[in-house]
């Protein structure tokens, strides 16, 4: 059984190093753009939902997966730089709207191809067969850890 021990904890140190060599290449090339990720990340999400690149600051919120302060602090940093909007919401006095400006879609779409090429040289050590491999024993990792967000 100690054999077993080792084997798990060997195998989710690799899990934590890889995490944490992927993060460093993504941190670098974020940086590049003058971004972090957790910026980009917002950048990209308003990028996917298409024209006119707009989410209430509660749709973002739920993408996320952080606080209502984080997204906050995410959002006043995006607006300083220009990259983002935030207008009231027509349909709901309450609630708040945030767009992409021109801006912030030239610099995400930028952003993400460097960001694309950059995963692809991090993977290319594994073959396609090794991604299937890998993408199938991860997937059924997180869901058996209660991940509900798989893409």
């Amino acid at each position: 059984m100690a054999a077993a021990g080792l084997d798990a904890m060997a195998l989710v140190g690799r899990i934590k190093r890889a995490d944490h060599l992927l993060s460093k290449g993504m941190k670098l090339i974020f940086a590049e753009h003058g971004l972090e990720f957790a910026e980009f990340d917002v950048l990209a999400t308003l990028r996917r939902v298409g024209a006119p690149h707009e989410l209430t600051a509660g749709g973002l919120l739920k993408s996320a997966m952080v606080t209502s302060g984080a997204i906050t602090n995410r959002l006043d940093k995006l607006e300083r730089k220009g990259l983002i909007e935030r207008h009231p919401d027509p349909a709901d006095r309450r609630a708040i709207r945030v767009r992409l400006t021109a801006a912030g879609m030239e610099l995400v779409d930028r952003a993400v191809v460097d960001h694309v090429a950059n995963e692809e040289r991090m993977l290319g050590a594994l073959s396609a067969e090794d991604r299937r491999a890998l993408d199938g024993a991860l997937r059924r990792l997180l869901v058996s850890l209660g991940d509900t967000h798989l893409g």
